[in-house]
């Protein structure tokens, strides 16, 4: 058995703004960068194998600095990136609204929004795809993941055999360094809680 540490990153000024990131890049903020060190604080103690992250810096400088006491350094994973939120990138929900008002009203529903980009299915069987092959480099020994949101709803809904949606609905709310464990064993990821 493999033990998954997954944690989103630390916050941006986008995330402060309720700008939709997706695979734009922007870095942490000071809140960020501590809210960042808390999670390090968090897990000090915890024995960490490897650390691996999204290549985006928001979530890279995350694993950075949550790495740094265990003497790891993070190895960019570009399946761990965030969903592809096509043409809503770097938008807030209000121009969302305003713009594709259709699409709002569906993501607001907890289905697909954005009609371009990636769906939560495809980002769902990428990160999947990752953290299996992670746990089987790692079988026995206990990891971190820094990634985003939508990675980490995608692995509950996995885990639980449920539709994104219906995680997006259950939750639990994924704040920025929120951190959850999951197992992976025999080839299935699921939760530990």
């Amino acid at each position: 058995m493999t033990t998954i540490l997954l944690a989103r990153h630390g916050e941006t000024d986008w995330n402060r703004d309720n700008r939709f990131q997706g695979h734009a890049d922007p870095p942490l903020n000071e809140t960020g960068r501590a809210q960042a060190a808390e999670l390090a604080a968090a897990l000090a103690e915890e024995p960490l194998a490897a650390v691996y992250s999204s290549p985006l810096q928001r979530a890279f400088e995350t694993a950075e600095i949550v790495a740094s006491p265990h003497g790891l350094q993070p190895v960019p994973v570009e399946a761990l990136s965030e969903v592809d939120v096509g043409s809503w990138e770097g938008l807030t929900r209000a121009e969302i609204e305003e713009r594709f008002p259709a699409q709002f009203a569906r993501w607001l529903a907890y289905e697909q929004g954005w009609d371009d980009g990636e769906t939560y299915d495809e980002m769902g069987a990428r990160v999947l795809a990752a953290l299996l092959e992670l746990a089987a480099a790692h079988e026995g020994d206990e990891i971190l993941v820094v990634s985003h949101g939508g990675p980490v709803r995608a692995a509950y809904a996995l885990a639980d055999r449920i539709t994104h949606a219906e995680a997006r609905r259950r939750g639990p709310v994924v704040a920025n360094a929120f951190m959850a464990r999951f197992a992976v064993e025999d080839g299935k990821l699921r939760r530990v809680d």
